[in-house]
Formats: C-alpha cells, structure tokens, sequence
C-alpha cells in the first residue's frame, strides 16, 4: 500500500454551497443500480432531493422500484466524498491536478509507448463519459487499453452475440417476458438482482396461468418461488443442458428447417456434436433427474414463445462464451428469436454496460459496433472523429490488463467509478501491480475504498444524484440520468475531467460545452455511413437541440431517420448484421470449470450479490434500511457440510482457496446443494476485516472474452475460535464530546467514522462494520480476553460521558450517556450476543433515556413491544416474528400477508422470502395439529 494516510488525520475542508438554481419540483431521472434501468421521480423542495418513487410513465419499471431504488436518497450524503484533487495526499486546485495528469501520461507516453498507459473505466459512467475516454485513449493516444468493469459481468454475452448475430444486439426487450409461452431463467436469481423484472414476471404469470417458469442454477434462490420446475444443476454444466436441448429438438421435431435454410448458416456442423447428448448423458453430466430435464425440454420444444434469461451464473465462466452460444443455437435452431416473446436474453447487471458496448468501452471493440480490428473501421472512425491516430489492435482486457500493470509493460493507469481491488479476482495479485505502478490515477466520488489507498492522484467526480447524461438499460432503452444537484465542493462531471486533461494533453476534439454535444456526436457516429450495416443506429438523435436532449424521453434504439413499423425489433425480419446477413450456429464443446476441488480444497464456492446490497457498497453501505435485512457477510454452506467440520449457524469460519483466505459467518442451508457454498460479493476493507470475495478466485478467463470464471472456486472451511465477542453500537451523528450536543457536518462525521474504524481496527482480529439508524455498529472478535472491557471502550470511542458497567456471568454490558442520551453500547461475551435492532433504533432517537431502560440495556434484554427478529421487509421494516405470527393466525398466502402487515406491498423485494416462509411455517403447524392429534 502505497501513500496512504493516517486515518485519524483531518480531512480537507471544503464547500459543497455551489450556487443553485431554481429547479423544477419533480425531476426524472434513472436509478443508479442494475441494468433493467428503472425510471425514478425525484421531488426537489429548496434544492433539496425529498422523496423519490418509481416513473409512472417509465417503459422499464411503470412506477415499480426495488428496495434499494427506493432508499437511493438516504444514500448521498457528504458524508466519505472526495471534494477536493489531491495529489500524493495533498489537497491542489484543478488547475494544477489536471495538468499534472497530461504531463505524467504524455511523459509515460514519451518513453515507453503508447500501450504503456491504460484506462479502467465502469458501467457506472454514463454514456457520454464513456465515449469521451474511448475517444481519447483509441483514436487520440492510440491505443486499445481502455477496458470496464462490465468485462466481468456480461462480456461473454457480448462475445456469443456478435458471434451468432454479427453484432451485440439483444434481440428482445421486457414484454417479451410477459407475453412468452415459456420462461427458462439461468444462472439469474432475478428475484434479488433484478427485482423490478420478476416483479413484472409474477405478474405476468398471474394474468396467464399457463405460462410456464423453470429455474435452473445450482442452488435454490429467491426466484425458484415462481418456478414450475427447478433444476438444481451442478455448476458449470449449462452448455451441455442446452446441447442437449438442441439434440432433443433434432429428435422430436422441433427444428424449424424453414427458417434455418432461410436465415441461418451452419447448422449441420453443430448438430453433428449435439449428437452425444442424449437425455441420459445430460442427466449424468449435470447431476439431473432425467424426467426433469426431458419435462423441460417437451415444454421449450412444443411452446409456440420461448424465452431465456441469463446473467451472470451463465457469463463468469471459462467457457462463458460457448455456454452463451449454446443458448442462441437453441433459439435458432427453433426459430424462437426476433418476434414477440422469443430471445435468447442476457440481462445486464449494471446500469450503464449496454452504454459502455455502444461507445466502444470494451478493449476488443473500436466505437459505435464498429470492429477494432477492421481497417475499413479503424479508417471511418478515425476520419469521422479527424483524430491524429487510431487504434489498430485489441487491448489489455481487464485481468490481462492488471497483469500487464504486474510486469511493468502499464506503466500508468486511469481508473474511474470502479473499484478493481474488490471486484477483480485474485485480490493480492492486483494489489500488488497497484503497489509498484508508476503512476495510478483514480477519479471517484469517495474518499476512501480498497483501490484508492494506491491511487497518486484522486479526482473528485460526481456521483448518481449530481450526474447528466445518458444510460442504456438491458433492453436497449436510453434513458436521461438527470441531475438533482449541482456537483458538490469540486467535484466534475468524469467527462469533463476527461476533455480537460485531453486537451492539456494537446487534442483538438474534445472542446464539448455541454453533455449533449457529446451525446450528438456519439448518435452521429453511430450513423455515419452505417447503410444498414449494424442494427446500433441513432441518426434520429443525431441533431437534438440541448432542449431536446434535456427533454428526452426513454427510447429504444435502433433510431433510424425515417422509423419503419418494427423498427425497434431487431432481427424480426431474419437479417442479422454478418457478411451474408445470416446468423450463424457455432458448435461447441461442453466444457467443466477449470478450478475443481481437490482433497486440500474439497468444496466448491460459487458467488453474487444479496437482495438489498449492491457492488461493493459505497452506496447501499450509507442506508440502515438496506442492512437490516443482511448485516455481516456469510458462507452459505450445507447442513451436512457443516457438521462433518463441526460448523454450527453464525460460527465464524476461514475459508481457503488456492490465492488466499476469508473469514465470515456461516449461514447453514439446505438450499445449498451438498459440497457447495455460496458468499456474497459486497463486502471489503470499508465494512469488512477479512471479507473480500476476490481473494478466493484465481485470475481465470475464458479465452474469446476475458471474462473471469468468478463462479468456481476450491475452497477449504474449518471453524474459528477467539476469546472474546464484542457488539459495538455508537451514535456517529451526534457529537457526544462536547457539553452542547449538535448534529456534525459531513467532515466531522468522517473524521469521527475513520477514527472509530482505524481503533478497531488496531484492537480486533476481526471486525465488520454496518449503518444504523443512529449511526454504526461493528461487531469485534478478538483472539486474547480483553482484560479492561470498560477502558477498552473508551479507548475505541473517544467518548467523553456518563459510563456504565454491569457483568453477569460472562458477559458484559457496558453504556455511555451524554447529558442523558444513549451515546455508546457495548456487549462483550464468549459467543456472538445480538439484540433486536428496532429497540435500538428506539433508545438511541430518545433524547434521554429512563431508568428503567437503562436497567435494560444493562442486562441485554430488549423491550418485548420491539421482538420483531430478522427484518424481512425493508420498506415497512417488518421482521419475521410477527409474519410468523401472522401465518400461524391464518395468513396463508403472500396477498394476506400484505393485508395484514403491508410486507411486499411496495418493492415487492420480499414477496419470495414471504412466500417461503409460509411454506415452511404451514409445514409447522401441520405437524402440530397431526402431533397434537
């Protein structure tokens, strides 16, 4: 690690009092998370955001909005931004950070080349940022490193797309899940990630019972609430399920031979290797029931609609691609794609990655669809943009690219809105080519994360609430990200910290005055001289007025000057965007993962994300409500697994693999196949002692599109032990140091934060962090008995006040008050001890406490009115003691449950938990009555 400061050192002081204007009282915008691209509308009083709900009007959403869409507002405080360059640590003027920035690239430049720099950029830039840093770094520098994050979540799509299709088009959009006969969703646990669209799903599947759902993925999710069938295939086998779909269309009549000979090429090669997988040798191969799997395919070959939905369980593979590729031949082979609710559908994880493919912010792409390896490409880019140079050749993609950072063939590298110290695998590795690199640049709207404790220079850039310009959602949709503030302190927009370093770089091209300039020129080029080459056309929004472009409403491209009926269905007429205007089958050879246990590392991890947390938490992590439902990081391991290591529930556990080791809570569950787990990705060193996903993965790719196998680990799990555990909750909000007590400021409140973490940090062998309501909570273990717990605590908080200290038996219980307020809790004891987090919420908003609350506070007991247990509905903050009460007094269906209590009346996030957990509780009472029989 590299320049780090003190975390207990002062913060810069800046000012976030821009001058405002008058803006109107609702403005539309796009939500700042997945890829589905929910419109929100935001309510601005005295230029403050006051409340935001879904877009009525909106195509993707119709006024739905996820949890975490609906808190987006308790997420953009002051509170961790970066407000000010800094160079070394050191606060400087724009001025002086942009043209330091310029003189080091072009020095870099100078001596070792132009590949020798890179950009690492993230489907978190809008569209226009996007294309500004594509520009520059392949047409102006000339080189093709510029690669995204997005190459770990959907490039293996992109790469089976262009080469089925001739070009990455998904060939569908959201009806086209409401109106289908049949949905096969895979490697997706829409339920959680994209729960706006199986929101519509459910509903959907109510109006049209006969619609069939089948849910395939290796453990049982959320999503297999709504699923008739659910094929708990072992991991990394889905190319050899849909070969043998293909094969079993071949036998039962479901090839469509008219549309094959008509619109398609290379058909009899592929069906030639499918051959070999026959029911039996899929069943085999999967670990399947065979009358599961031959339901399955009776019902894709015999539906009129078919569509399948696939993320990332299908994409981070070593062989994402084929297993892609396996799900488009199925589609063509029955000629189930390009009408109404037909597609092979791959569904993006994050809100701007179909931007980032249109502008070209993948390595192996030029801009535009255009090819980067194409000279007819490379001469039309190059002349439509009047750059110096252009870029002839593929770059570094993402983990190749922090290899090349590793060997010293990068010498400096530009990283924006990104975080690749958690998110790309084999953490060490990348920490290590961080460490010795020359020059690390990193533009972010935080203060702090695991990549910019090695970043020379931080750029402050605006973040979702402050951002203007453009996203693209799964569907093709472009959608206005309009801002509600102006940037706050001295933060820029990313693409005008671009255009300003471009130019004292010394280019011309990037003299823009407004985004929608930008937005022009990208829809221009998208045009020029297209003649129906590539489906990816915006002529139509290329002469927008900067009124037009502010007053722009969703649309899906392709944009064309003079739009035809269907115009926005790709493929419906069967030309696809290759030399002969066919698309092509490609055969495959189902491949297993690479990294397969061993007897070292005898269990297998798979990874993703939970329902109410997103990436690596630099929003979600501000918002109480979206920690209640999951606030520590957890290994979800088998009932059986779990005894054979003597492992029992929320046990802290090590896991292993080949590159490092974690340590979390175990969550023991059945709906893990056995020998397998499941972690979440979110946590790292912001919330988390020993938390970090990527430690576990090796850097393996698939070969076509780099994309990282990031759902296959070998890992070994054994059982922690420490002396002693420690729940710590303090008010971070207030400043209880002072007589007077008063509300901090946002640089206050950092201060206070980063002191608190880095003495925990200095005293804990383990720690995780999470938000409260009244502030923080960290939860401490520690491998030597703290001999002092009282002077432990004052030495961790800083806290001056009124202390308080009650041990009985094991365990201690220690309060701090200031002028009557609850200030500082903490209990200490040989085993995890929780109290329900409601009754805090309660006596830590209380002005002053009363006796008989602090008595029990002293013993751990909370107030009975506040028992709720684990919250299972965020909106309404409704916890599972009272929906089993509920289902035990006849509530037996999730709309009763909503009557009743109003959980899932909202986002519907929870409806599938609440439905599971009436399942599991009639099972209950049914025994019961049976027993008491």
């Amino acid at each position: 690690m590299k320049n780090s400061l003190p975390l207990q050192s002062m913060k810069v002081a800046t000012s976030a009092s821009n001058m405002l204007v008058k803006q109107p009282s609702l403005i539309k915008s796009t939500c700042a998370y997945c890829g589905v691209g929910c419109g929100v509308d935001i309510s601005v009083k005295d230029n403050i955001a006051s409340n935001i709900t879904g877009s009525i009007d909106h195509p993707a959403n119709f006024g739905k909005l996820c949890v975490k869409g609906s808190n987006l507002l308790k997420t953009t405080d002051l509170t961790g931004r970066l407000l000010v360059p800094q160079i070394n640590n050191k606060a400087v003027n724009w001025d002086k950070a942009t043209d330091y920035v310029a003189s080091k690239l072009n020095d870099v430049i100078k001596k070792h080349g132009k590949d020798s720099v890179a950009f690492y950029v993230s489907g978190q830039l809008l569209t226009e940022d996007y294309y500004v840093a594509n520009k520059l770094m392949k047409g102006y520098i000339g080189s093709g490193n510029i690669d995204t994050n997005s190459r770990l979540c959907m490039s293996s799509a992109v790469s089976a797309y262009k080469r089925a299709f001739g070009e990455d088009v998904v060939p569908c959009d959201y009806t086209d899940l409401e109106c289908t006969d049949l949905l096969l969703l895979t490697g997706s646990n829409a339920a959680w990630t994209h729960p706006v669209l199986y929101q519509r799903i459910e509903r959907a599947k109510k109006i049209k019972p006969a619609m069939k759902v089948v849910v395939i993925d290796p453990r049982k999710t959320a999503t297999c609430e709504l699923a008739d069938h659910f094929l708990a295939i072992k991991p990394g086998t889905d190319a050899a399920f849909f070969s043998g779909l293909l094969c079993y269309l071949d036998e039962n009549e479901g090839i469509d031979h008219n549309y094959i000979e008509q619109h398609c090429e290379g058909f009899e090669e592929t069906i030639a290797t499918v051959k070999k997988w026959t029911i039996t040798e899929v069943a085999q191969y999967c670990d399947l029931p065979v009358e599961e799997i031959k339901s399955v395919y009776k019902a894709f070959c015999q539906a009129e609609k078919a569509v399948t939905f696939y993320s990332m369980g299908i994409n981070q593979s070593s062989s994402g691609v084929d297993k892609c590729q396996s799900i488009i031949n199925c589609h063509l082979a029955s000629g189930k794609i390009g009408r109404e609710g037909c597609s092979p559908f791959s569904i993006t994880g994050q809100p701007n990655a179909m931007g980032g493919r249109e502008v070209g912010g993948l390595a192996n792409q030029l801009a535009a669809h255009m090819d980067i390896e194409n000279p007819e490409h490379q001469e039309k880019v190059q002349r439509f943009w009047q750059s110096p140079t252009i870029s002839t050749k593929q770059g570094a993609k993402a983990v190749d690219l922090f290899d090349k950072v590793a060997s010293g063939d990068i010498k400096a590298v530009w990283i924006m809105a990104t975080n690749p110290m958690v998110s790309l695998p084999h953490r060490e590795k990348i920490k290590k080519a961080l460490s010795q690199c020359e020059l690390v640049i990193v533009s972010d709207c935080v203060d702090s994360n695991d990549t910019l404790d090695f970043a020379d220079v931080k750029l402050p850039a605006t973040p979702w609430l402050e951002k203007n310009g453009t996203v693209t959602n799964s569907e093709r949709r472009i959608s206005r990200q309009r801002n509600v503030l102006p940037p706050a302190g001295q933060a820029k927009h990313d693409w005008k910290i671009i255009c300003d370093v471009a130019q004292r770089m010394g280019f011309t091209g990037f003299e823009f005055n407004h985004v929608s300039d930008i937005f022009k020129e990208h829809a221009a080029l998208s045009a020029f001289e297209n003649d129906d080459e590539r489906q990816f056309n915006l002529a139509g929004l290329s002469n927008l007025s900067q009124k037009d472009y502010d007053e722009l409403s969703p649309i899906q491209w392709p944009v064309k000057e003079k739009n035809t009926e269907n115009a926005n269905r790709v493929f419906f007429d069967g030309r696809f965007s290759t030399p002969s205007g066919k698309a092509q089958f490609v055969a495959i050879t189902p491949q297993l993962p690479i990294t397969q246990p061993c007897t070292r590392f005898d269990l297998v991890l798979n990874s993703g994300r939970l329902r109410d947390q997103w990436h690596t938490m630099t929003r979600t992590g501000k918002a109480a409500e979206l920690s209640a439902h999951t606030d520590k990081p957890y290994l979800y391991i088998h009932p059986e697994d779990a005894r054979t290591r003597s492992i029992q529930n929320d046990n802290l556990i090590a896991v292993t693999a080949k590159t490092g080791q974690v340590i979390v809570h175990a969550k023991i569950d059945e709906n893990q196949r056995l020998g397998e787990c499941f972690m979440p990705i979110h946590w790292n060193k912001e919330f988390a002692s020993h938390a970090n996903v990527s430690e576990l993965y090796q850097s393996i790719v698939d070969p076509i599109s780099g994309q990282a196998e990031s759902k296959q680990s070998a890992i070994s799990v054994k059982k922690m032990n420490y002396s002693s555990y420690v729940n710590v909750h303090i008010d971070t909000f207030v400043d209880a140091n002072i007589e007077q007590k008063t509300l901090m400021s946002p640089v206050h409140t950092d201060l206070i934060n980063n002191n608190l973490q880095y003495r925990v940090s200095q005293t804990a062998d383990f720690w995780i962090k999470s938000t409260t309501s009244y502030g923080k909570n960290y939860q401490v273990a520690v491998k030597e008995s703290i001999d002092d717990p009282l002077l432990w605590c004052k030495n961790v908080s800083g806290l001056s006040g009124e202390w308080m200290y009650f041990n009985h038996k094991s365990t201690s219980y220690i309060i701090c008050l200031s002028t009557g307020k609850l200030t500082f809790l903490a209990y200490f004891s040989d085993n995890w001890l929780d109290i329900e987090s409601q009754w805090l919420s309660h006596v830590f908003s209380q002005e002053s406490i009363s006796f008989a609350t602090i008595q029990s506070l002293l013993l751990g007991i909370a107030s009975e009115d506040f028992c709720q247990g684990k919250q299972v509905c965020s909106c309404y903050k409704v916890g599972e003691k009272k929906i089993i009460t509920a289902i035990e007094q006849g509530c037996h269906s999730v709309d009763d449950l909503g009557r009743s209590l109003k959980c899932g009346t909202k986002c519907g996030s929870c409806k599938p938990e609440l439905a599971n957990m009436i399942k599991q509780h009639a099972l209950t009472i049914n025994t019961k009555v049976k027993l008491s029989v």
